[in-house]
């Protein structure tokens, strides 16, 4: 178990490092100047220069990227050329804004997928199987910004119950940004939760299906006991990795949407630095979305050991 652990570790910390490497690489790859950017087309060569030695951009690319990562491990991903305020500080404020719309929909999208799920395949070809897989199928083709402007048109425009866009900035409390949640989040949960759906009424099917499962039904068992003592865990198995798929989704599909409401969070922190040309913010935010996505995929390992004996015990045979 120590083992498998371990490798899983060592294989985060691999793919980490060669996220930053690609993460610095490309936005070093971005096209123009930084300094003229900055400055603008009228600065002077001088200042140009002058600024360019300012954010070091005059020296090798591998010591700016070694000094990158030595302050990112620490915490410290420079000053954003814009605000010039500090980039850690700014992407937490940013952050934690969307934190707050990726726990309600990791809340209700998860619970409410496998439930769903799990009904569609203990109903399977019944009418309750053929209404969640349509809706779940049709969630799984339409984008998230067509979700979230229909939601806007009927809980905005036609029914006035949430607002249509966020007024406050970044510094926002939890109270103030809270109404202005439910629609975004509910616009995420709808696209995350169709896959999520498919995968687990799939699971459910495979495992309802399998001996051990009937020899539980053979021994009298209640159909609750027999789906939530015997078929659960085995169907949470491969849902997991599609749940942390989707959870890491979050980190882009997130930008989309907040868009749409101008909710102040990281995603629209992303495209504004994008517009202009905020180096340090745009790989501090790339190489957090890493970070999410690695995290993800290792829980949803370690999850997945915790669920089958067979991984637990593996070293032990």
């Amino acid at each position: 178990m120590l083992s498998f652990i371990a490798r899983r570790v060592l294989a985060a910390v691999g793919t980490l490092f060669l996220s930053s490497v690609l993460v610095f690489l490309a936005v070093q790859a971005l096209p123009g100047d930084v300094a003229t950017q900055v400055l603008g087309r009228d600065a002077t060569p001088d200042a140009v220069a002058a600024l360019r030695e300012q954010l070091k951009l005059d020296r090798p690319a591998w010591e700016r990227y070694v000094d990158w990562t030595a302050g990112a491990l620490h915490g410290d991903f420079g000053v954003s050329l814009v605000s010039g305020k500090a980039v850690g500080g700014e992407v937490g404020m940013y952050l934690g804004n969307s934190a707050l719309i990726a726990l309600i929909t990791v809340l209700f999208a998860v619970t409410g997928s496998l439930l769903l799920g799990i009904l569609a395949g203990l109903y399977r070809d019944r009418w309750p199987d053929h209404l969640i897989s349509t809706v779940s199928l049709v969630g799984m083709s339409v984008p998230e910004f067509v979700v979230a402007t229909v939601l806007v048109l009927c809980f905005s425009v036609a029914l006035p119950v949430f607002p249509a866009v966020v007024l406050y900035g970044p510094e926002a409390s939890v109270g103030q940004l809270l109404p202005a949640v439910w629609l975004p989040a509910l616009a995420l949960a709808i696209v995350m939760a169709a896959y999520i759906v498919r995968m687990a009424r799939t699971s459910v099917i495979d495992v309802m299906a399998s001996e051990y499962v009937t020899t539980a039904r053979l021994k009298g068992l209640s159909t609750w006991r027999v789906v939530t003592r015997h078929a659960l865990p085995g169907a949470l198995l491969p849902t997991l990795h599609v749940i942390a798929l989707n959870v890491a989704w979050l980190a882009g599909g997130v930008a989309v949407v907040e868009n749409v409401f101008n909710y102040p969070g990281i995603g629209k922190l992303m495209l504004s630095s994008v517009q202009n040309r905020d180096l340090p913010v745009i790989q501090a935010i790339a190489l957090i979305s890493a970070i999410v996505y690695v995290a993800c995929n290792l829980a949803a390992d370690l999850g997945a050991m915790a669920l089958n004996p067979r991984l637990r015990t593996r070293g032990r045979t």
